[in-house]
Formats: structure tokens, C-alpha cells, sequence
């Protein structure tokens, strides 16, 4: 165990609200402490600085899953309660959750349907899409930016890549949030039992526009799955289920996180946001830089499948280990002024999107949606403020607001 445990779990403490407000310097703390910190309450390994992250996100020493090499009992872990089935097997046969061989096979055919030509298709309807959004919201005078903007936005984008019609569009949010508070830490039964329903009622629904799709083909990702093979692989039912899940909740958490976040750095920076205002070939860089400021994904975890070695402390097979994302990206050692927004930062390697195979496929379309926004919201808003305090939700790992009031 790490000589630093004990300090570190009065300074890492992810279900304090004050915490998850504010989780930096915190993790300057961490990164003061050492490069690796035991914490009991969840049972892992902490890693904050940002090569250590880095160099772990690519190390094939661990794993999103263990199964493909373990049973439980050899892996020293206890399955998952019965009544959790119908979430785990859908989480688990996504990318995300899956390795070698499994994972390259599946991000193999996945990527054969969703390429940079079909993203690239999309930026049209993206920015149409931002622009009728904001104008409602401005016609309103204001509003909520994370349901009038940030929310309906990549969910639509998601949906109409993947073939979902307009009026079967409602449950996708409500699903994907109930089984996105799975990915907390310690996650409470009452989680797990919706989690648990929404992958029941989300499988079903997939299960019969899949079928749709088989009898008639269009030109959504869905009919492209179908398609999809190579060498004689094909992806089962289930594979194309959790694939298309994951695409929807990967697709969309982060964007609407990375939004409000964003707009909510925006207005506490006016000099930035002033900047900005006066100069739109700021919008790329400014993406970037509010992606790493407040990451919308502020911890991952991988499983340690060998003993691996950090800073001379043996992190045992069968630990967990969590990276911390936020921590990583505000690393005096990788970025100058780490704590200074700078919407014109340009040598930015943060990890918001993750890193060796496990990188985001949708990071291309993310960076398209964020721009489309921010640019509708600069042209047609430009007087957008804060027009209430916001508040954060509970969640650190998928950290957000529970909304943010603007007027214009």
C-alpha cells in the first residue's frame, strides 16, 4: 500500500460535494503526494500525473475487463450480483469494455461504418441543428443551456447517424443516464436497478429496429453494422445492441458535459470569453483547452492483469486502478499554467478522449459538435450570461451541472 493512503483519503473524497465542485486542487495535492495513492473506500489504485495516465492508458498489463484471461474467483473478484445480468451484458459487449481479440475485431468492423467520410457528411446537419437550437433559445430570451442546447443537440446527432426516428428519439437520454450512473463510484442498488431496467427496455427497443433494418436497409450506421464484415466476420446481434448504446452514451454524456462545463469556464473567464467573442479562429483551440480544463471525464479505470510497478510500489494482479483524467490534464509537468484558462493554448495533449486503443472513435464527431454550438451561440448570442448560480450534479466520474441558466 502506498505510504501516502491515509492522507489521501482526506483529500481524494469523490462524494463530497464541495469536492466534485471543485476538484483541482485536490488533485495538486495528489500530485504533490506521490505518482500513486491507495484508496480504501473504492478499493483502487489512484494515478494523477499525466504520464503515468498516459503510459497506462497503453499498457497491455491492463485491461477494461479481465474475463478474457480470468475467471472471477482466479481474478480474486466476486461476479456480479444475478439481478445485475441484463446491464453487464450489454456494457460488456461494447468496445469499451472489451480487449484483444474481441475489442480490435469489433472496432475493426465498427469503423468500417462509422468513418471520417460519414462523420464529415454529418457537419451540415450538426451546424443547422446548433443554429435552430440556439435560436430558440434566444428567441426565449434565455433559458436552461444544458436541455434547450447542450443535451438535444448530440442526442439528435447520434440518433439520426444511427437511423432512430424523431419520434422514437424520447427514452434515449433518461436510458443513457440510468445506465451511465453504473460508471460512479460504489454505485447504490437503487442505481443498479435502474441501470438494469434501462439496458432491459434499451436492448429491447434496439433489438426490433435492428430487425427493421435487416428487412429494410437504409443509409444509417444501424444498416452499416448489419453490413459490416471482414474476412468472414460479422458482428453478432448483441455486439451491434452494445455498439450502438455505447455510441449513443459515449456520444453524448461527454458532449453535454464538456458544453456546460465549458460555457461555465467561459463566464467565470470574461477576459477569455471576450477573446473569443472577437475572434472565431479561437473556436478550435478554445475546444481543446475547455475539454482539458474541466474534463467531462474525470476518471477511468482499468483492471491490472500482472503485477505492474509504480514509482517503486508493486501494484498487485486483480487491483484496480483509477485514472484520474482531470488531475492529468491540469499537470504542471505537461502543460504551462495548468490552472490559467487559455483559449489560445496550443501545445494541449490532454486525455479528455482517452489514449492508446481504447481513444474515443467519436472524438471527431464531438469536436464538430462542440464547434457548432459554440459558434451558434457566439453569432447569435452575443450577450449570452449567467442568469443563476448553476448547480453541479452529485456524479464526479461523468462530472456536469444539473443545468445552466442563461439570458441573452
Amino acid at each position: 500500500m502506498s505510504a501516502t493512503g491515509r492522507r489521501v483519503e482526506g483529500v481524494f473524497d469523490p462524494w463530497d460535494p464541495a469536492f466534485v465542485a471543485d476538484p483541482y486542487p485536490a488533485f495538486a495535492e495528489l500530485r504533490a503526494l506521490g505518482r500513486v495513492h491507495y484508496y480504501e473506500p473504492s478499493n483502487q489504485w489512484l494515478v494523477p500525473h499525466h504520464a503515468d495516465v498516459a503510459a497506462l492508458l497503453r499498457d497491455r498489463r491492463l485491461g477494461r475487463t479481465y474475463t478474457h484471461r480470468f475467471t472471477h474467483e482466479d481474478f480474486g473478484r466476486t461476479a456480479p450480483p444475478p439481478e445485475h445480468e441484463p446491464f453487464h451484458v450489454l456494457n460488456d459487449h461494447g468496445m469499451l469494455d472489451l480487449e484483444p481479440p474481441d475489442h480490435t475485431r469489433i472496432r475493426r468492423l465498427v469503423s468500417k461504418a462509422f468513418t471520417p467520410k460519414t462523420v464529415g457528411q454529418l457537419r451540415p446537419y450538426v451546424h443547422q441543428l446548433a443554429s435552430e437550437l440556439v435560436a430558440d433559445l434566444v428567441a426565449a430570451g434565455g433559458g436552461d443551456l444544458l436541455t434547450d442546447v447542450a443535451e438535444p443537440l448530440p442526442v439528435a446527432v447520434i440518433a439520426e447517424m444511427l437511423g432512430v426516428p424523431e419520434s422514437e428519439r424520447a427514452p434515449l437520454r433518461p436510458w443513457s443516464a440510468d445506465i451511465c450512473g453504473m460508471y460512479e463510484l460504489n454505485p447504490s442498488e437503487e442505481t443498479a436497478a435502474k441501470a438494469v431496467r434501462a439496458s432491459v427496455e434499451f436492448t429491447e427497443y434496439l433489438r426490433e429496429l435492428i430487425a427493421a433494418r435487416r428487412k429494410e436497409p437504409g443509409d444509417d450506421l444501424i444498416s452499416g453494422l448489419i453490413a459490416a464484415h471482414d474476412e468472414g466476420d460479422r458482428l453478432t446481434e448483441q455486439e451491434m445492441i452494445s455498439t450502438c448504446v455505447l455510441l449513443l452514451n459515449a456520444g453524448h454524456e461527454a458532449t453535454v458535459n464538456a458544453t456546460v462545463n465549458g460555457w461555465l469556464a467561459l463566464f467565470r473567464h470574461p477576459d477569455q470569453l471576450a477573446a473569443l467573442r472577437a475572434d472565431r479562429s479561437l473556436v478550435p483551440t478554445a475546444v481543446e483547452e475547455l475539454m482539458r480544463y474541466d474534463t467531462p471525464l474525470q476518471l477511468f479505470e482499468r483492471w491490472v492483469l500482472e503485477d505492474i510497478e509504480i514509482d517503486g510500489t508493486t501494484i498487485p494482479r486483480g487491483s484496480e486502478i483509477a485514472m484520474l483524467f482531470g488531475s492529468a490534464n491540469h499537470d504542471p509537468a505537461v502543460f504551462s499554467d495548468p490552472e490559467t484558462l487559455d483559449l489560445s493554448r496550443r501545445d494541449n495533449p490532454h486525455i479528455s478522449f482517452s489514449a492508446g486503443i481504447h481513444y474515443c472513435i467519436g472524438a471527431p464527431l464531438a469536436r464538430i459538435e462542440l464547434a457548432a454550438s459554440m459558434t451558434a451561440l457566439l453569432d447569435q448570442a452575443p450577450g449570452l450570461r449567467l442568469a443563476a448560480t448553476p448547480e453541479r450534479r452529485p456524479n464526479f466520474v461523468m462530472r456536469g451541472l444539473k443545468e445552466l441558466r442563461v439570458a441573452v
